[in-house]
């Protein structure tokens, strides 16, 4: 029995021939050009990442290329399991959303790899179809607005912001020293937004106040204008 075993383990293969390998990667190709596209048409701006675009299609060929390697060997499936096992990825993933395409490029080479090319055709199509319209939701990140300036300034400056954002914004941080003093209110991306309708920020703390700086920085560590 344990001989029996141990044969199935070893001599269960998948036979692919070369028109097979070559059909499980132009439709892995195919298919993540589509995933490329996806991305390209969900993200904007600065959140768009060419470089990690275009290993989403390099990352469809490489999981196409190890099942194309496993078959349906079990032996060699439970080795290459315990070998990637072992390796741990330290790219930082700064929008949730890109995790969901890096599975989406796994699922689709473990697809392409067994030639299941009308799962991968229409589980693509669908998740094509999600990541549209899911990549139209904004997030509404949080802003905060950093103001310094002479002692004399700090009661006109909390006026100011009540004013300015009608009483919506949140104070975080407030320093008083002998001659200066420092405010740092937290506001919505929305809040924002509608505090420039009626003019630039910047420019109404600077003409009301006797401010040294005025920032607007995100908590994303980027920076609004």
């Amino acid at each position: 029995m344990k001989e029996r075993l141990m044969d199935y383990l070893v001599t269960s293969t998948g036979a692919l021939t070369i028109q097979d390998i070559l059909m499980n990667f132009l439709i892995g190709a195919v298919i993540g050009c589509v995933i490329y596209l996806s991305y390209r048409m969900s993200h904007g701006g600065a959140a768009y990442s060419a470089r990690f675009n275009a290993s989403l299609v390099m990352l469809t060929l490489v999981t196409t290329l190890v099942m194309n390697v496993i078959g349906n060997n079990i032996a060699l499936s439970l080795g290459m399991v315990g070998a990637l096992s072992i390796v741990r990825f330290r790219t930082a993933i700064k929008d949730p959303r890109d995790t969901a395409y890096i599975f989406w490029c796994i699922a689709v080479g473990i697809c392409c790899g067994v030639s299941e090319y009308l799962i991968a055709a229409v589980g693509t199509a669908v998740i094509f179809t999600f990541m549209l319209i899911f990549g139209l939701v904004q997030s509404n990140e949080r802003y905060l607005v950093i103001l310094k300036g002479n002692a004399e300034s700090g009661e006109s400056v909390e006026v100011l912001m009540d004013d300015k954002f009608q009483g919506k914004a949140r104070l975080v941080v407030h320093t008083a020293m002998e001659n200066s003093v420092e405010y740092i209110y937290e506001v919505s991306e929305k809040q924002l937004k509608k505090a420039k309708e009626s003019g630039d920020i910047m420019k109404y703390f600077r003409e009301n106040t006797k401010l040294d700086m005025v920032n607007i920085v995100c908590q994303n560590d980027e920076i609004n204008r």
